[in-house]
């Protein structure tokens, strides 16, 4: 692949959104463990534990986070990672996400500053025309994917309320993320019925994924320590390719850590937001992140 390819690659997968940190791997024993606390594990029925699991990080209060969005494009795997902290309880989130180099190892964008409020999504150093001191401003619901994908990491409070439509589970076992025991659930999720069930900040935007994705089947491999909380969220989306129309596999995996870490997220005033007009990607291209950006009063 040549290097207008690759970057080709690098805008798509942005566009697309990919976040997360596929870093941690998980490890240990599930077997023998897995057998004594039997097929639900520790909690009950695996649907009901994992519908509940958004309740349980409000609870939490905030965390720092990894993300990591993953996806093959062109023939080249393009991967984006994100880092910072998220306060649950009132749903803000600060990440700066790293987009791949090029070919020959050189960065070819400065990483974007993102900034996550119910209903938006601001980003800094945005680039295609917007100046380096200006935020765009993005309506999640006004979003094909609800911004589960789109900004290149998941917000890991709506990653969380996917959850919420969990239509089939199974307890695999035991084992370890970054050193916590967790217990190890598979299943899929219906965006759907998570946007029936999702909080009122999120409802919109898992309505609209659930009808601007390929399919609203999402299937996902989840890590709960011995609170509940999540320590790892894996959920693989597939959406439509802008023009070309073909659907395209997308994985977003979210780490969660260090609980109780305070997070102080301002958001930009009306002044700081770019009301102008964003280039759009060339022929063939997913659309970039923010293109339909607005200008509006910070939440």
């Amino acid at each position: 692949m040549d290097r207008r390819q690759y970057r080709r690659a690098g805008r798509t997968a942005l566009a697309v959104g990919v976040v997360l940190g596929l870093g941690a791997a998980a490890t240990g024993c599930t077997g023998d463990r897995a057998a004594a606390e039997g097929a639900h594990g520790v909690g009950g029925d695996p649907a009901t534990v994992l519908r509940r699991a958004a309740d349980t990080l409000r609870e939490a209060g905030s965390s720092k986070t990894t993300t990591s969005m993953e996806m093959a494009t062109g023939g080249t795997r393009v991967t984006i990672r994100g880092r910072g902290g998220y306060d649950f309880r009132h749903r803000l989130g600060e990440l700066t996400v790293v987009l791949p180099d090029d070919p020959a190892g050189t960065p070819e964008h400065r990483p974007i500053t993102e900034l996550l409020a119910p209903g938006a999504l601001y980003m800094k150093n945005r680039g295609a025309g917007v100046p380096a001191d200006k935020w765009v401003r993005v309506e999640t619901a006004a979003l094909s994917d609800g911004n589960l994908v789109t900004g290149g990491a998941t917000d890991p409070y709506a990653a969380a309320e996917v959850l919420r439509g969990t239509r089939t589970a199974t307890y695999v076992g035991r084992t370890e993320v970054g050193g916590t025991p967790v217990r190890h659930y598979r299943g899929t999720a219906d965006l759907a019925g998570a946007s029936a069930n999702a909080s009122a900040d999120n409802r919109a935007a898992l309505a609209a994924a659930a009808k601007g994705f390929a399919t609203a089947e999402v299937p996902f491999d989840v890590y709960l320590d011995d609170q509940g909380r999540i320590r790892k969220l894996r959920q693989r989306f597939s959406f439509v390719n802008g023009r070309e129309k073909t659907p395209v596999a997308v994985a977003s995996t979210t780490l969660l850590f260090e609980f109780g870490t305070p997070v102080d997220v301002r958001l930009p005033s009306p002044g700081d937001i770019y009301a102008g007009r964003i280039a759009e990607s060339g022929a063939g291209e997913a659309p970039a992140p923010g293109a339909r950006s607005s200008q509006g009063t910070s939440q």
